[in-house]
């Protein structure tokens, strides 16, 4: 796994039009959480959010660049000004709420468990998980709402979505608790996913995982919180939005 660093990586959005003041929009992503943003073969970010960070730029005619950074350090960084959107598939959680200003929601997953396919079925009632061992990633709302609801269940935490994964394909853990939309291409068009399937209802808790996933901002940044909005609604009319999602869905993710 390449190692993410604040401000290390930065590049130019090369369809995004040139802004009148001058002005260089830079957005804050991730880089590690496919089919949303990752690394190709050539080092270069790809995914459906970097797709729609382009599309959103180019409408609302700003000059943007990336700027790959550790999810942990986003909310913080961005309060300090080292970039001024977050566009990373962050869902819109209450707690998030209270440190940061969100855009209108780009799309909506449910979070759901996947196991190990010859794993007998998880007791999702008990707090303890019947003595399954549950992975989660770092600092998500994933994180937060195992630790709230199965405080005596063996979890362990690992530091991004690829290293879940692979902890439930080698079978260090029984169980992860995953955005579904995320996890859905790793089921599906990898042969490590193979090995797992969904089990149990998707989980849908406002105030855990929020209204969708939005574009996070400094709540003092009202303008260009307004030009993502009305760019959003403009893609979205347009089909600009329908051609993106097709790329990575076989159905709307709106």
């Amino acid at each position: 796994m390449i190692a993410l660093m604040a401000g290390v990586f930065a590049m130019a959005l090369p369809f995004a039009a040139q802004a009148q003041d001058g002005k260089v929009t830079r957005i804050a992503v991730e880089g590690g959480f496919p089919p949303f943003n990752y690394l190709d073969a050539e080092q270069k970010l790809q995914g459906f959010d970097v797709e729609i960070a382009r599309a959103l730029c180019e409408n609302a005619h700003l000059s943007c660049e990336f700027v790959m950074e550790k999810w942990e350090d986003m909310i913080p960084n961005l309060n300090a000004d080292k970039y001024d959107a977050i566009v990373s598939s962050m869902s819109k959680s209450e707690e998030r709420e209270k440190l940061v200003a969100f855009s209108n929601s780009y799309y909506n997953s449910p979070s759901v468990f996947v196991v190990r396919k010859q794993t007998e079925m998880p007791d999702f009632q008990s707090k303890s998980l019947g003595g399954l061992v549950m992975g989660v990633t770092l600092g998500t709302v994933q994180a937060a709402y195992v630790e709230q609801f199965f405080p005596d269940a063996k979890v362990t935490i690992f530091p991004s979505s690829p290293d879940l994964y692979k902890g439930l394909a080698d079978g260090s853990i029984d169980v992860a608790f995953e955005d579904k939309l995320a996890i859905y291409d790793w089921l599906t068009n990898t042969k490590a996913g193979g090995c797992c399937e969904f089990k149990g209802a998707d989980i849908i808790d406002p105030k855990y995982f929020g209204d969708g996933a939005g574009i996070a901002l400094r709540k003092s940044d009202n303008e260009l919180r307004e030009k993502l909005n009305t760019a959003l609604a403009t893609i979205t009319g347009d089909g600009t939005y329908d051609a993106i999602n097709a790329k990575y869905f076989p159905f709307s993710i709106r």
